[in-house]
């Protein structure tokens, strides 16, 4: 179960998380209450493990930009979370190793997900970043074959119950592990990792037998 920590504000909580067990950080370079500056990331991403997967979170920016952010971060990868369109996530795909291509749970654009470029897709609620939980049903609008990666709304609480319903490859959460917005409460990362790893369907894997090597070539 893959399981990353979104709304990464600074180094603490980005070497905590990792700690614990997440196989991502994520950051958050668009319009938020927990939006970082490419080189503030970039001192973070430094400092992190080979093996851990930093995404930088963009929403309906120009393609050149994201690239040239996610390359001024040192990030591995770039996460869409607004109204990209397949030939901007394609394009994006060319300069970045890997891209998570998001969709609110509501979009009519879900079921051609798999026409984006990228197997690895994230399922967030209607109000993406709202931290609201949805229908988990609607995941079945997922086309099969894509990495289906489940946020919105997730919590230590929930986490189990939404793995056993949607199985989704990995979980994505920001705000369900927050003491205030952009500060990480350490009992909550530990109890999500822990209560996500306990449902996955198949054991979990260490750090030495990951089945994708995030690591650049």
């Amino acid at each position: 179960m893959f399981v990353k920590i979104c709304g990464i504000t600074n180094e603490d909580d980005a070497l905590f998380a990792v700690a614990m067990g997440a196989d991502a950080v994520g950051f958050i370079f668009a319009p938020s209450p927990r939006q970082v500056a490419a080189q503030t990331v970039y001192d973070i991403t430094r400092r992190l493990p080979p093996e851990v997967l930093t995404v930088g979170v963009f929403r309906d920016e120009h393609p050149s930009r994201v690239i040239d952010v996610a390359n001024k971060a040192n990030v591995k990868a770039v996460q869409l979370h607004g109204r990209e369109t397949k030939e901007q996530t394609i394009e994006i795909g060319k300069s970045v190793r890997w891209v998570i291509k998001a969709f609110g749970a509501d979009s009519s654009r879900l079921p051609e997900a798999d026409q984006y470029g990228t197997d690895l897709v994230l399922l967030d609620a209607p109000s993406p970043g709202s931290g609201k939980l949805f229908d988990w049903r609607l995941a079945s609008d997922v086309p099969d074959g894509l990495r289906l990666i489940l946020a919105g709304g997730l919590d230590a609480d929930n986490v189990a119950d939404a793995i056993e319903i949607v199985e989704p490859w990995g979980v994505d959460v920001a705000s369900g592990v927050e003491s205030a917005p952009g500060k990480k409460d350490p009992t909550k990362v530990r109890h999500f990792i822990a209560n996500a790893r306990a449902a996955a369907p198949t054991p979990y894997l260490g750090p030495d037998e990951l089945p994708y090597d995030w690591a650049d070539e």
